[in-house]
């Protein structure tokens, strides 16, 4: 059985001190179907990340990432762990992290960059074995390939060089792993259309993309790379996925124009930490888009006001009310657990029950009032069944005379 995997698979590496958050990334990305989760495996406890390529067949590759992951968990280098891949035919596995280096092992087409402290950049194919970054060195290692049926067949030769030479650039001018993985996934997706996601990793921080860009089922593709991702209004935090933002310019909640971010630079936003950066976690909803629009609303929410439970509230229950967030019900600043030492806020939802999709109205008189006119109503109701009975039977009368 033939198995569908990454063709780009990248780890770079700008800060091997771990120090910086942003210091060592990892990503994964290909024109093929299946681009799964399984293709950039973390370990937020050990820092390491196991990206998987290759033309063999399942079994070999399954067996080449449990080896690999088995070596780095009894403390083997990148380069140690990464050789594993030569025992398992046509399989292609690429390991690193900030305090192992980096490396590619097993069936690969790849540049290996290497920055010196003093600016210089070499750049060196590599090509079967095993190629490694050394731990202690910034650095990068790109494998890329085409697939059979890209329209864009035969130009990941250069694009991978160029790429490459890119990687080194930006390590010597000083950005960081993180924006240089949006970078990469830019480039590599619209030059050499590798473009489905996959997704990345931040190794420092345990950041990842998750299910972001992956396919929905099956043998489908992941979401293209090179495309808009979603629009977000830069006020108050609304968002909406393509192709539903295809139909808004304007926010509908405040009217601010909305922004539009590509796949690539949310894949970056997504895994980078900054001053600015807000964890927010949702719970009590599995609804298509809650969780996405909900953090986006948070963070614009803790933007202006910072981790105010109530101001982040008020938020939510307008898009709630708006019918932006569906399925839950109004949320109170008790169902916010806002934490500003973690930079983390808890979403804690309310479902809405019988498959309901927003809130019940809030009319303007009490219930009490309700059941009086309802009373009413009822006593009404008596009434006209007398009136009609009794002109019943006065027609009948009438009509025997």
């Amino acid at each position: 059985m033939n198995t569908v995997s990454a063709t780009m698979n990248v780890i770079i590496i700008t800060d091997p001190t771990g120090k910086d958050p942003n210091g060592a990334a990892g990503g994964s990305m290909s024109f093929a179907q299946n681009m799964f989760q399984s293709t950039f495996l973390m370990s937020k406890e050990k820092q390491f990340v196991v990206l998987s390529g290759g033309e063999g067949d399942a079994i070999n590759r399954l067996g080449a990432i449990v080896e690999t992951i088995s070596r780095l968990d009894n403390g083997a280098t990148a380069s140690e762990a990464a050789a594993a891949a030569s025992g398992f035919p046509g399989i292609r596995v690429m390991t690193g992290g900030p305090k192992i280096g980096a490396a590619v092992g097993g069936t690969f087409t790849a540049y290996l960059v290497l920055v010196e402290d003093d600016g210089t950049i070499r750049v060196t194919p590599q090509s079967g074995g095993v190629a490694s970054l050394a731990p202690g060195q910034r650095g990068a290692i790109i494998h890329l390939r085409n697939t059979a049926g890209n329209p864009q067949y035969g130009t990941a030769e250069r694009v991978r060089r160029e790429t490459a030479v890119n990687i080194g650039k930006m390590i010597r001018d000083g950005y960081s792993a993180t924006t240089i993985m949006g970078k990469v996934f830019e480039e590599v997706s619209k030059d050499a259309g590798e473009k489905y996601g996959g997704g990345a990793v931040n190794l420092n921080s345990g950041l990842t993309t998750g299910d972001m860009f992956t396919p929905a089922d099956l043998n489908q593709t992941g979401y293209p790379m090179n495309e808009p991702y979603t629009k977000v209004c830069p006020v108050c935090g609304w968002s909406a996925g393509y192709p539903t933002a295809e139909s808004y310019t304007l926010c509908p909640v405040d009217g601010t124009p909305l922004e539009t971010i590509y796949a690539y630079d949310a894949l970056a936003n997504a895994i980078t930490v900054t001053q600015d950066s807000v964890y927010v976690s949702v719970y009590g909803s599995d609804e298509v888009g809650v969780s996405e629009t909900t953090k986006e609303i948070v963070r614009a929410s803790v933007k202006r006001n910072g981790y105010n439970a109530n101001a982040i509230a008020e938020s939510l229950n307008r898009a709630i009310k708006s019918g932006y967030i569906v399925g839950v019900n109004y949320v109170e600043p008790k169902d916010i657990n806002a934490v500003e030492s973690s930079r983390a806020v808890g979403i804690y939802y309310n479902p809405l029950p019988g498959g309901r999709t927003s809130p019940p109205w809030e009319l303007p008189v009490g219930a009490n009032v309700l059941d009086v006119v309802g009373n009413v109503q009822t006593a009404i109701g008596f009434v006209l069944v007398l009136l009609v009975l009794f002109r019943s039977t006065l027609l009948t009368s009438f009509k025997k005379r």
